[in-house]
C-alpha cells in the first residue's frame, strides 16, 4: 500500500505520481527575478522566491494528531532532528495538524519533484511545468525559456544524481505548514548556440549544484497539494 507522500510524487505527468504534503511557502520580502537554474552562481548569492505547485492527487489530508510528549517527538524525529531544536519543534507542529506526516515520505518526494523541475526547465518542456508550476512561477520559467529560444539556443542537461537532500527548517505559520530543504545534486549541463556552439556550461564536466527550496501547505485545506515557494542557491 502507498503512503500518501509517494501517490503525490508519482502522480505527476503520466509516468509518475507525486505525493508532496506541503503547500510552499510564503514570500520572504526577499524576492528576485525569475529562477534560472543554469545562471552561473556567485558564492553566497542567493536566487529567487518562486512559487511553484506541485500537482495534487484525489485523497484527503489526514486528521491532526494527538500531542506528543517531548520524549516521543525526539524518538519520532531521532536521526532528523535534534531534540529541543527549531526543526524538531516545527516538525512536530506539522505533525500535530496532519498525523500522516513523515519526514522520510517528504524528502523522497521532494527529490523527485526537484529533478523533474530543473529537468522540464532545461528541456523547455512547457507541458511539464505547467503541471508543476504557479501560474506566477510558470510566467517567469516560460520567459526564460522563450528568451533562450529567441537566441536559438538550446541547453543539453543530464541529471546525475543528489548527493544530499536535509531538512533545514520546518514551522507552522497562520496555519501553513513550511519545510525547508537543502539539496546538493549533481549535473551535466552545456548551452548550446544556433550552431551547435558551446556558449556556457561544458558538457563533459559534472557541476556541483546546491539550491535551498521551501515547501508549504496549508494544514486546513481539504487540498493537499504541496507547493514549492521559495528557492534559492545555496551555499
Amino acid at each position: 500500500m502507498f503512503d500518501i507522500y509517494t501517490i503525490i510524487f508519482l502522480a505527476l505527468a503520466v509516468f509518475i505520481f507525486l505525493r508532496l504534503r506541503s503547500v510552499l511557502g510564503q514570500r520572504t520580502g526577499r524576492e528576485r527575478p525569475p529562477f534560472d537554474p543554469y545562471t552561473p552562481r556567485e558564492t553566497g548569492r542567493t536566487g529567487s522566491d518562486n512559487v511553484v505547485s506541485l500537482p495534487g492527487r484525489t485523497q484527503r489530508a489526514e486528521p491532526a494528531a494527538p500531542a506528543e510528549t517531548e520524549e516521543e517527538a525526539a524518538e519520532r524525529w531521532k536521526g532528523v532532528a535534534e531534540p529541543g531544536t527549531p526543526l524538531a519543534a516545527g516538525l512536530s507542529a506539522i505533525r500535530g495538524g496532519d498525523a500522516s506526516f513523515d519526514p522520510g515520505h517528504f524528502i523522497a518526494g521532494a527529490k523527485a519533484a526537484y529533478e523533474m523541475i530543473v529537468t522540464a526547465y532545461a528541456e523547455g518542456d512547457r507541458a511539464t511545468l505547467r503541471n508543476l508550476l504557479s501560474k506566477e512561477v510558470y510566467d517567469g520559467f516560460e520567459a526564460a525559456i522563450r528568451d533562450r529560444e529567441s537566441r536559438g539556443e538550446k541547453v543539453e542537461t543530464r541529471f546525475v544524481g543528489i548527493d544530499k537532500a536535509d531538512l533545514t527548517g520546518a514551522e507552522v505559520r497562520d496555519g501553513n505548514a513550511h519545510v525547508t530543504i537543502r539539496f546538493v545534486s549533481q549535473l551535466v549541463s552545456v548551452t548550446r548556440g544556433r550552431n551547435g556552439e558551446v556558449v556556457d556550461g561544458n558538457a563533459e564536466a559534472v557541476t556541483d549544484v546546491t539550491d535551498v527550496w521551501t515547501f508549504s501547505r496549508n494544514l486546513g485545506s481539504r487540498d493537499p497539494n504541496w507547493k514549492l515557494v521559495a528557492t534559492e542557491a545555496g551555499q
